[in-house]
């Protein structure tokens, strides 16, 4: 018999199931954000992003004055790369890593602006004229779709803004520098000289340089290694 005082079983277990219950664990510790870049580094990006949007504004203008001139197909494409090279370097993503070897750099600046060493000058065979045009045809569409597979990700110095495997980029690791020596050839093709010569052996051998720093600077992580697993070649299908 129960009296109005004594607490009824049920209620003794509600009670009892209650003081067993865990309560909800708050986290207390705050996010941790992303380590924002120094100042160092924010400046150096800012002028590899100026100094490379002024490079490509120039050779934009060089394209738009030869088209201006010879109303060329080839002219107005060359600008319209060169235009979105421009867009590129101002919208690009900001990298994870960005090499801060001196070296690098100076690499990358050779292999990017030293074509405006080029002269129209020497001999100008019909045979290398018409081929020189193909040659650069070429060249700016293996460009033009290299670019394209970047995206935001377009980059001036060894950095890792995240690998890309569609376009091109699935058949040789660097298609950018590729489509370079192309345009360098089809331009000595139609202006044989000397000095066309050196700029190119220059040229070229400066991006060959920036191809070894990139993958040193890359070779850190698993996902590069599998990358050059699967792509076997560096510039040109069963060659190198």
């Amino acid at each position: 018999m129960m009296t109005d005082g004594a607490p009824r079983p049920d209620a003794v277990r509600t009670r009892g199931l209650a003081a067993t219950r865990p309560e909800p664990v708050v986290d207390l510790v705050p996010d941790l954000e992303a380590p924002k870049p120094s100042r160092h580094t924010r400046l150096l990006r800012t002028g590899a992003n100026v100094v490379g949007a002024a490079g490509a504004a120039w050779f934009a203008v060089a394209g738009y004055r030869h088209y201006h001139q010879s109303r060329s197909l080839i002219g107005a494409v060359f600008f319209a790369v060169e235009l979105w090279i421009v867009i590129a370097y101002l919208a690009r993503r900001p990298a994870r890593r960005v090499s801060q070897r001196a070296g690098d750099w100076l690499l990358a600046f050779g292999g990017t602006f030293g074509g405006v060493m080029l002269k129209p000058d020497g001999l100008h065979p019909h045979v290398g004229v018409v081929a020189g045009l193909g040659l650069q045809v070429a060249g700016l569409a293996v460009c033009a779709t290299a670019f394209i597979a970047l995206g935001r990700s377009f980059g001036f110095a060894p950095a890792d803004r995240g690998l890309r495997r569609r376009g091109p980029y699935a058949i040789v690791c660097h298609p950018i520098y590729a489509g370079y020596v192309l345009l360098l050839l089809g331009y000595l093709a139609q202006s044989l000289s000397a000095r066309n010569a050196l700029v190119l052996i220059f040229v070229c051998g400066c991006n060959v340089g920036r191809i070894r720093a990139e993958e040193r600077f890359l070779a850190t992580g698993t996902e590069y290694a599998s990358y050059q697993a699967a792509v076997r070649w560096r510039l040109v299908p069963g060659i190198w």
